[in-house]
């Protein structure tokens, strides 16, 4: 059992406040998930750099990463530390070079990159995780969120949500998947590497090596009822979008809101009831097996 909550904001008035929204959001899940949390947030950006989200030790050098990487990035990249990770900004030109730099430090795990997403995650409750990267001063136009109670693999850092799933695209899932192990290997042949045992990673790992055969987002998710085997509620940010879907049966619960100003998701009702304007919004049940999606493009 995990608690997942997303955000999608129609109105940019309330940008400054995303933040506090889906920190609010995130800490009443803690019952569903106290071992460890994570979120994703999309704020500024623009397509001539790109963002690498990062994460290490306590204390690590996330300076000295930055100075080391100067001549690889074409200057020294910008980089904000939050605990234990960072989020470092490099050209767009040179983020091949900046990636392949970062795989030479195995001290340094890379959890996502993009022109605007940025991933924390960590071990804990909710709250703390959330006091710790300071969610509730983040701007932004949506974002996803995570708590975990771990089932099928280890309480880690690295075995909490979101998982990315390309450039500008993580997830989050609540529910089991019974194949995943089958899926992992067959996935690992194809080239998909998997830093841990969870299942949503491999849920993610599917996502990437659908769409690198071509299929958009959409039709990947669409192609997971078939070869995902469990229950699984999904739900996926993009640079300008957030989406949702569950499995053939809805084993999960799920209750969506929205308004002229937002589309909210939560796991239960009660993540919501703290939203503006949530006693006139539209509630209601996503149905199973149906990808719903709002893009900031359309």
């Amino acid at each position: 059992m995990c608690g997942i909550v997303g955000i999608f904001l129609k109105d940019a008035k309330l940008e400054p406040e995303l933040g506090s929204m889906l920190a609010s959001m995130l800490c009443v899940m803690t019952d569903r998930g106290p071992d460890s949390a994570g979120f994703a947030i999309y704020g500024a950006g623009d397509a001539e750099h790109v963002k690498f989200s990062l994460r290490a030790a306590e204390g690590f050098d996330f300076q000295g990463l930055a100075h080391s990487l100067s001549l690889t990035s074409g200057g020294t990249p910008r980089v904000t530390v939050r605990a234990t990770h960072a989020v470092l900004e490099v050209p767009a030109a040179h983020a091949s070079e900046v990636r392949a730099a970062l795989a030479r430090h195995p001290d340094v795990a890379l959890v996502g990159a993009g022109t605007r997403m940025e991933v924390f995650k960590e071990v804990g409750l909710p709250s703390a995780v959330a006091t710790r990267f300071d969610l509730g001063t983040m701007r932004g136009t949506h974002g996803i969120g995570h708590t975990r109670m771990a089932t099928e693999s280890a309480v880690t850092t690295a075995g909490a949500h979101p998982f990315s799933t390309g450039d500008d695209q993580c997830l989050v899932h609540n529910g089991s998947l019974s194949n995943h192990n089958a899926l992992r290997r067959a996935l690992t042949r194809e080239g998909i590497a998997f830093a841990t045992e969870n299942d949503s990673e491999v849920a993610a790992g599917y996502l990437t090596w659908r769409m690198k055969q071509g299929a958009s987002l959409g039709a990947a998710l669409e192609a997971g009822l078939k070869d995902l085997d469990g229950f699984f509620t999904f739900v996926v940010g993009t640079e300008s979008g957030f989406g949702v879907l569950r499995d053939p049966i809805a084993c999960k619960p799920a209750v969506m809101a929205e308004t002229d100003r937002y589309v909210a998701f939560g796991s239960e009702y009660r993540a919501l009831v703290d939203l503006p304007g949530i006693a006139k919004a539209k509630v209601f049940e996503p149905e199973p097996a149906t990808v719903y999606f709002w893009d900031r493009a359309a």
